[in-house]
């Protein structure tokens, strides 16, 4: 009879949850990167998916919104960018075709450390003659078993009257959303532009207002246009942000934003 509590008692401690881990899922931390990749082609003009991997793997984010994402397309040998990266960085991908080019496809993609509830691709309006956009989107669990949606989108960077027609779409969309929600992305748009003013009726955003932190070109940073948003605004905390500089990788800053969601 001994013997038979003593392993019972082993076996208790052995699958008790250490404080460190309620610790850490109780806080509700999540981190996001907004990444446009270029395609898998880093500003020296190589096809490199392996220094855009090691620059997602030391910023360790939950999330990432990837841009100009490429799908067996020509220039970029055929690789289905957003698959590979994730098995670079072991983090579950997703693709979301914008439009059709070069022998495949071009759009989002998202790469993330939970798994995939629900997701959808959501083609955004556009301006005849310019790039169709799309705004890619996962609804996840946290470990602290909360449900939020992540959105990862690309504006138009042809026009405002594009960028403008697209950021409506996007608070029609997204603010009947009945989970707390990220939006990240590269928006071609500085701050207080017709666009990013549109999105922000809705969403509130990670920038400093008051000195907003470029982050185009990667070589030399002078305007602001990648974004981390989110909604509703009384949901979610800034707990840090930063700037990426990596002049190799892209030619746009990688945006870091750290997020703790708030409870009702």
């Amino acid at each position: 009879m001994k013997l038979h509590i003593l392993i019972i008692s082993a076996g208790l401690l052995t699958f008790a949850p250490t404080y460190a881990q309620i610790k850490v899922e109780d806080k509700k931390i999540v981190k996001v990167l907004s990444f446009n990749v270029l395609g898998g082609r880093t500003t020296k003009g190589d096809f490199n998916l392996d220094v855009l991997a090691k620059l997602i793997k030391k910023a360790d984010p939950d999330f990432v919104a990837m841009q100009e994402v490429d799908y067996k397309v020509n220039r970029s040998k055929k690789y289905d960018l957003a698959t590979e990266l994730g098995w670079r960085t072991r983090m579950a991908p997703l693709f979301a075709r914008a439009m059709y080019y070069d022998g495949g496809e071009y759009g989002e993609g998202i790469l993330s450390k939970f798994s995939f509830l629900s997701t959808r691709n959501v083609a955004l309006p556009y301006i005849q003659g310019q790039e169709p956009r799309a705004a890619i989107e996962i609804v996840t669990e946290l470990p602290s078993k909360d449900t939020i949606a992540f959105v990862g989108t690309h504006f138009a960077h042809e026009g405002t009257a594009g960028r403008e027609l697209q950021a409506k779409k996007i608070n029609e969309v997204f603010s009947k959303n009945k989970y707390p929600t990220i939006l990240a992305g590269d928006l071609n748009a500085t701050p207080g532009s017709g666009p990013i003013s549109i999105l922000e009726e809705v969403w509130e955003a990670t920038y400093d207002k008051d000195n907003p932190e470029p982050t185009h070109p990667s070589d030399n940073p002078r305007i602001k246009i990648d974004y981390v948003m989110f909604y509703p605004k009384d949901r979610w905390k800034i707990i840090e942000r930063e700037v990426i500089k990596d002049t190799i990788a892209s030619d746009h800053c990688a945006y870091l934003v750290t997020l703790e969601l708030v409870s009702e």
